[in-house]
């Protein structure tokens, strides 16, 4: 069951290879989708490998799974960037109602609103609005700003993106994931071995991370502590944040384990779970964005007020997240 899983990701990873290998200088969302789908399957591997590694040869799956989580990390940038400006420029949209959206927001727009009032319909207040006046006026510049700073840094993102797909590391990946697609090194110990084992001990670690979690404070609409650092000096990342990154890695792991079990992808609760800490990442890092390009010297006064209430309402929408994943985990099956 574990090597049949393995050998399927690694396909899938080869024929995501292949189609953006293919899709050279064609269509850009046929590249993209081949990007996500290389992503999607060395996640999936490197997971794998990490819960279930007593079963695997040790060499093997330790020198592989560092390259995988490179290679992913690598080509996430790109979509990082994309995501985050379009999310902002949106936010300052719906807030000021004066700042343009791009055209290919269009959808993105429509699951951002439905996202939004999903997550404030949980009875999660937003706090006292902003001056609209003050807003609007900033809002503008505050939008031209966010899209040159981010903008630079996708496109920078590409170009990296694109050196490593055809750098030597790469290839090396790619021939030992061709060779896993065959044959999986598998260890002694996973002759009769029940694959439930290392799969509970993955539930166990993300059930002790939640419960370390403050989801007493989740369990309310809004969370001012979560405001404190707002646009002060200090750059450091807000503190409650990291325990929550670190769930969402834990569950990543424990729906790989799952599927490796089952065969089929997650539980629908179990993948809402995870869209709530997909949403508390988005919204955390754009609200880190927010508060970056504030601190950007000599900006206007009213870009700077554009920027902050932007920053204000990513945090919100950070509490939003945990609100929902509270409800959610409590109503997924043991």
């Amino acid at each position: 069951m574990l090597a049949a899983y393995l050998r399927e990701r690694a396909t899938e990873f080869l024929r995501a290879l292949r189609a953006h290998r293919e899709s050279g200088g064609g269509a850009p969302e046929e590249s993209a989708e081949a990007v996500r789908a290389l992503r999607r399957s060395a996640r999936r591997i490197s997971g794998t490998l990490h819960t279930f590694r007593p079963l695997l040869d040790t060499e093997w799956a330790e020198g592989l799974r560092p390259e995988l989580a490179w290679l992913s990390g690598t080509l996430a940038h790109e979509h990082a960037h994309a995501s985050r400006l379009e999310r902002l420029l949106l936010a300052l949209h719906r807030l000021s109602g004066a700042v343009p959206v791009p055209a290919a927001a269009g959808v993105g727009a429509r699951e951002e609103g439905a996202r939004g009032n999903g997550a404030r319909g949980n009875g999660a207040d937003a706090p006292a609005g902003p001056d609209r006046t003050h807003l609007t006026v900033g809002a503008a510049k505050a939008g031209a700003l966010l899209d040159r700073r981010l903008t630079l840094a996708r496109t920078r993102a590409h170009s990296t993106a694109l050196e490593a797909l055809g750098s030597g590391r790469f290839h090396a990946v790619a021939d030992r994931i061709a060779l896993l697609a065959g044959e999986v090194p598998l260890s002694p110990a996973a002759a009769g071995a029940d694959l439930r084992l290392p799969a509970a001990a993955a539930e166990e670690r993300l059930t002790d991370a939640v419960a370390a979690l403050p989801l007493l404070t989740a369990g309310h609409p809004y969370n001012a502590a979560a405001l404190v650092h707002g646009l002060a000096p200090d750059t450091s990342p807000q503190p409650q944040d990291a325990p929550w990154h670190q769930v969402r890695l834990l569950l990543r792991l424990h729906r790989y384990a799952r599927e490796v079990l089952t065969g089929a992808p997650a539980e629908t609760r179990l993948e809402a779970a995870d869209q709530a800490l997909t949403r508390h990442r988005d919204a955390a890092e754009a609200a880190a964005a927010a508060a970056e390009a504030a601190r950007t010297p000599r900006i206007a006064p009213a870009t700077a007020y554009a920027l902050g209430v932007l920053h204000a309402d990513q945090r919100h929408e950070v509490e939003a997240a945990r609100f929902a994943f509270h409800h959610l985990w409590h109503r997924l099956p043991r």
